[in-house]
């Protein structure tokens, strides 16, 4: 997430840009003296795993999962993307584009790059440009979304400025999958859950959160996140199995829904013994004679656990990992800190903040917060296989290619179980 303002300036602070990989095992920080990664294994300390000082003002830096391949922007030069083999310390290409990078999105087998107006899709095995969606709706926060999954490789999109409507893509086989009316007011965050057959979606007013099938569209979950005042959502993200769902705006709260069925949480209902409990039941009975809007209100989820930041009006990006076999909730914040969080699946309610990071990598002063774990059930995470993609060739709008020659035909990156190898061609 760009934690700069749309001019670039970041104030006294260096952090331009932070965000998670796609298994939420390393944070990436983009500096205005280059990039960094940490890695997120432990809750107690935030191990460096790699630092950049050669390239400026890094407003995007997007590393693919535990391998070696990063995509790099620099404000110096917005327009040029360029992917890298960090731990050799070598471009593997660049491109220039026509107009100003917005966002950066990969998995196994593309890269996306988002500008404005228009969206490119890379094969991440050679780099190549398979497809360009044009026209698109205006776009000028560079919102999208790219699922994980090999299986379900789909692409997210506002295919609306003025209302709330996703534009769904099948970036393998390269054609519209669904459009989706999401929300009355346009589009603040969009999220795939790990399997990519789920889509997240925030508008706007901030106050409601929907979660669609995918390709299908259906509508699945719907959570209020509050009804006082409208907010800005900054991010939403699922946890790895897809059983939590959390959102983070510029307020101090971070609310965190648990996606179960009605079924799934029916427990046999008593007779209510109170005059609240009378009244409860009364209105929910009641529901079917109301108006659909109040209807609606009586029926949407609301947060299974919240976290006080201790913050408000920074941007930020959260995530939620199971680190040490323990739930947390992770927000990295404009304020330039990683705070950590516990999370109890079972009782839910207010997070206990464990700790915190400075993403300078200084560490904080001695001050610890005692775990308290016992009540803690572990995730279960998920895992991956690759994949081999096909596609045609489109390279109009993005110019570049291959960069060094005596990298590429041996260019292996570091975890192999995690990535095949890239293959590039030069002309």
């Amino acid at each position: 997430m760009n934690l700069a303002s749309q001019s670039g300036d970041a104030g006294g602070n260096q952090l331009l840009f932070a965000n998670f990989n796609q298994d939420i095992t390393s944070l990436a920080v983009g500096t205005k003296s280059g990039y960094k990664f940490f890695s997120l294994s432990s809750v107690d300390k935030l191990e460096q795993i790699y630092e950049c000082m050669d390239t400026e003002d890094v407003c995007i830096v997007e590393r693919l999962f535990s391998s070696s391949l990063v995509a790099i922007v620099s404000l110096k030069a917005p327009r040029k993307l360029k992917v890298c083999h960090f731990k050799k310390g070598t471009e593997i290409c660049n491109y220039s584009y026509s107009n100003t990078i917005l966002a950066v999105k990969l998995n196994r087998q593309r890269l996306i790059v988002c500008l404005e107006e228009s969206l490119y899709i890379h094969n991440i095995r050679d780099m190549k440009v398979l497809h360009t969606i044009r026209e698109t709706p205006p776009n000028p926060s560079g919102l999208c979304a790219l699922s994980i999954s090999n299986d379900n490789c789909y692409l997210a999109y506002p295919g609306s400025a003025t209302i709330g409507e996703v534009q769904v893509f099948d970036t393998v086989n390269l054609r519209a999958a669904n459009m989706i009316p999401a929300h009355d007011s346009p589009l603040a965050a969009l999220a795939f859950d790990a399997s990519g057959t789920k889509l997240a979606t925030a508008s706007e007013k901030g106050t409601v959160i929907r979660v669609f099938s995918i390709p299908e569209g259906q509508k699945l979950f719907e959570f209020r996140r509050g009804v006082k005042r409208c907010v800005s959502i900054c991010s939403l993200a699922f946890s790895m199995e897809g059983l939590y769902l959390s959102a983070s705006s510029n307020t101090e709260t971070v609310h965190i829904f648990k996606l179960e069925t009605q079924k799934e949480k029916y427990v046999p209902a008593e007779e209510p013994t109170t005059w609240g409990g009378y009244l409860g039941k009364v209105l929910m009975a009641s529901t079917t004679y109301l108006p659909s809007q109040v209807t609606e209100m009586f029926t949407q989820g609301r947060a299974f656990a919240t976290v006080r930041l201790p913050f408000c009006g920074h941007k930020n990006i959260c995530a939620l990992a199971v680190i040490q076999k323990i739930p947390r909730l992770l927000v990295a914040a404009a304020d330039g800190y990683l705070y950590l969080y516990n999370l109890d699946p079972q009782e839910g309610g207010e997070c206990t903040l464990m700790k915190q990071h400075r993403l300078d990598g200084i560490a904080e002063p001695s001050n610890e917060i005692l775990e308290q774990g016992s009540h803690d059930r572990p995730l279960v995470a998920q895992t991956y296989s690759a994949a081999v993609t096909k596609g045609y060739l489109d390279e109009q709008g993005a110019v570049g290619g291959a960069g060094l020659d005596d990298d590429l035909s041996d260019l292996r990156l570091e975890e192999e179980n995690e990535q095949p190898p890239l293959i590039l061609e030069t002309e």
